[in-house]
This record gives C-alpha cells, sequence and structure tokens, in this order.
C-alpha cells in the first residue's frame, strides 16, 4: 500500500527536509539534490515490509514529537515540594526525536536532510 501523502510529508519532514512543494517545477527540488531524488524513489519503490517498518518509524517519531511541547508545561516549576523538574528535559527530548529521526533516514537509505545538520548535499549539473 503506497504512502499517503500526509505520510510523505512526515517522512520528509522526520528526515531533515524541507517541503516538497508541488512537485517537479521550480529551481528547488529533487531534480537539483541527489539525496531528495533518492529519497522520493525509496518512497515510491519500498516493498510492503519496508512500508509497514517506515509507517512503525512514523508512528513512533510522532509520539516522541508530540511529547516535547507537553514537556514544557512544567518549565516554571524548579522544585515542588518532593519533585524536583529534570533541566535538560527538553534537551534530551529533542536528542531523542532527532536519534529516531537519523534512524528512518537509515532505515530510508537517504543522507539525513538540513534540518538534522549533517546535510550532505549535492547538486546536479
Amino acid at each position: 500500500m503506497a504512502f499517503t501523502d500526509s505520510e510523505r510529508t512526515d517522512i520528509r519532514r522526520f528526515c531533515g527536509y524541507p517541503a516538497f512543494g508541488a512537485g517537479t517545477s521550480g529551481f528547488q527540488n529533487w531534480r537539483f539534490y541527489q539525496a531528495y531524488g533518492l529519497l522520493e524513489f525509496r518512497l515510491n519503490y519500498l516493498t510492503g515490509a519496508e512500508e509497514a517498518v517506515a509507517r512503525r518509524y512514523l508512528g513512533q517519531l510522532q509520539q516522541i514529537e508530540a511529547a516535547i511541547p507537553a514537556a514544557s508545561d512544567g518549565l516554571d516549576i524548579a522544585e515542588a515540594s518532593s519533585f524536583v523538574r529534570n533541566p535538560n528535559e527538553l534537551r534530551e527530548r529533542g536528542r531523542l526525536l532527532d536519534g529516531w529521526r537519523r534512524r528512518l533516514c537509515g532505515f530510508l537509505g537517504v543522507p539525513p536532510g538540513p534540518d538534522l545538520g549533517e546535510a550532505s548535499l549535492s547538486f546536479v549539473v
């Protein structure tokens, strides 16, 4: 079963790539970057079993991502009775999310995108 547009968008986003837009028009699309083209190729030609694994990654990533804003609820509390907030919680959750994002990239066989900091995009001339 092919990925929905929403799943494709989430995969691109979690892999660190910017919005794809309307497709092959314009100067900043997959045609100009090998990594974009590779990601789109993978999304189009994964087997059913591979798509299932990618969907499990998406589910996990969505849960981790949703937990980050919730962690900010206690930022105004330094200490309350026996409860002491972990001052590094947001940073640790962000690292956890990025680690899972990199795992998805590794599974798909694509380099992490620009949003993950280690972009190895190259121009195709």
